[in-house]
């Protein structure tokens, strides 16, 4: 009898053990299949946590793999001081809340996750073979959201996976290319930064064929997909500045290129009567933008009214409710980041985001690193295109709150290489 329940016992321990061992040896997979949950996780729909349950199991194997290193995790360096200062801040107001799910995994995405992939992304992927796991990893992501955008913009909802994409009773912008972010600001953000990832993939003769060149097609019709003035103002914006960073022909060809192949999705999207009636719609839409600037104002206000302390969380709804006469929300959200840092943690928080940005555009300054050689991905010529997605990234950030944890996730895990590659070259 003993003997038939210890067998089961031990062949469980067992495989648990070899299944830890595993992650161990490659925290690279690990990684990329939190990121990929996170994808998958938008804050509007209420799914089991997988991606929480993945990212406190990747930090404890990180921390098991330095452990047994006997090395010591980087800590103090550019970005990091001022982020654990937003963190603390934000995780102040949060314990002064009443306690709700959603208001920690807001914290969660918005400071939590970034913070710890920035300071393990440099420990996980710290040679060429798993930097070219990111790369493709990137790559197709990038091909599915582009895939699921322009069979929106074609109107192929049924074949659009998964289903709750096109539930039109969660998340908002149920009408335009959204992805699984229920959200399409946050879709074409992220379209955009892995559209510069692609770019610079080509620019190292890593992508042809078919399946490149599906994706140079593909990125401008999903961008004009998500019928989102800031996400194409980012996007144009990315383009143009690209030769200027980069200084690289065939980069200036691909720019030219993905131009084109823009401007023919958008001739043939107006060949459709309902493609145009749509575009012209969203472009005469001004609703939106008189909400924005009632609250711009009003939070500007407020930030006058208490510039050094903030506004805590539970007065903050109440005063704008008060100020915003003109709409009635049942909550009023400022869609500016920076603005809603000013009025929720007020000069002294400002600071540190912009003490965090000035830091994040220094990690790209050119240092030669051996796990990341010419020709490798996150290698010095794309740390000459690293101001261009910190470009794209600040202007979405204008028009919409930066709580999408897969985009913050991925931002500043090449940010936390850029710093490991810094910091091995320093020593």
């Amino acid at each position: 009898m003993t003997q038939r329940i210890c067998q089961p016992l031990a062949f469980g321990i067992a495989s648990c053990a070899r299944s830890l061992q595993a992650l161990f040896e490659t925290p690279a997979i690990l990684f990329l299949a939190t990121l990929g949950l996170m994808l998958f996780h938008p804050m509007d729909m209420p799914v089991q946590s997988y991606d929480r349950v993945a990212f406190g199991l990747l930090i404890v194997v990180v921390l098991l793999r330095i452990c047994a290193s006997r090395d010591s995790l980087h800590i103090a360096g550019p970005v990091t001081w001022p982020m654990f200062g937003l963190l603390m801040l934000a995780l102040a107001d949060v314990l002064r809340q009443p306690y709700r799910a959603e208001t920690w995994s807001v914290f969660a995405a918005k400071w939590l996750i970034p913070f710890v992939f920035f300071l393990i992304a440099g420990r996980v992927f710290d040679n060429s073979g798993d930097l070219r796991k990111l790369e493709i990893f990137a790559l197709a992501t990038l091909a599915y959201l582009e895939i699921i955008a322009v069979v929106f913009l074609v109107g192929g909802k049924d074949f659009i996976f998964p289903r709750f994409i096109v539930d039109e009773r969660i998340g908002i912008h149920a009408d335009r290319a959204r992805g699984p972010f229920l959200q399409a600001v946050a879709n074409g953000l992220a379209l955009n930064l892995l559209g510069l990832i692609a770019l610079d993939s080509f620019r190292r003769k890593h992508r042809k064929g078919m399946f490149g060149a599906a994706l140079v097609i593909g990125l401008p019709i999903a961008i004009l997909a998500t019928k989102t003035r800031a996400v194409w103002l980012s996007f144009a914006a990315s383009i143009v500045a690209l030769p200027f960073f980069a200084r690289n022909r065939r980069l200036r060809k691909l720019c030219v290129a993905t131009i084109g192949c823009g401007c023919g999705g958008l001739v043939l999207l107006f060949c459709f009567a309902d493609g145009q009636r749509s575009m012209a719609d969203r472009l005469e839409e001004n609703d939106p933008v008189k909400f924005r600037v009632a609250m711009y104002e009003a939070g500007w206000d407020m930030f006058l009214a208490n510039p050094v302390e903030g506004w805590r969380p539970a007065a903050l709804q109440r005063e704008l409710s008060r100020r915003i006469s003109d709409f009635h929300e049942e909550n009023y959200y400022f869609h500016n980041t920076y603005l809603e840092i000013l009025v929720q943690h007020g000069v002294i928080g400002f600071a540190l985001y912009a003490w965090m940005i000035v830091d994040l555009f220094r990690l790209g300054r050119r240092h030669s690193c051996s796990c990341s050689p010419q020709g490798v991905f996150l290698d010095e010529g794309l740390r000459s295109l690293w101001p261009v997605f910190l470009i794209v990234y600040l202007i979405n950030a204008s028009c919409a709150v930066m709580n999408y944890q897969f985009v913050n996730g991925l931002l500043f895990t090449l940010a936390g290489v850029l710093a490991a590659q810094n910091h091995e070259a320093e020593f």
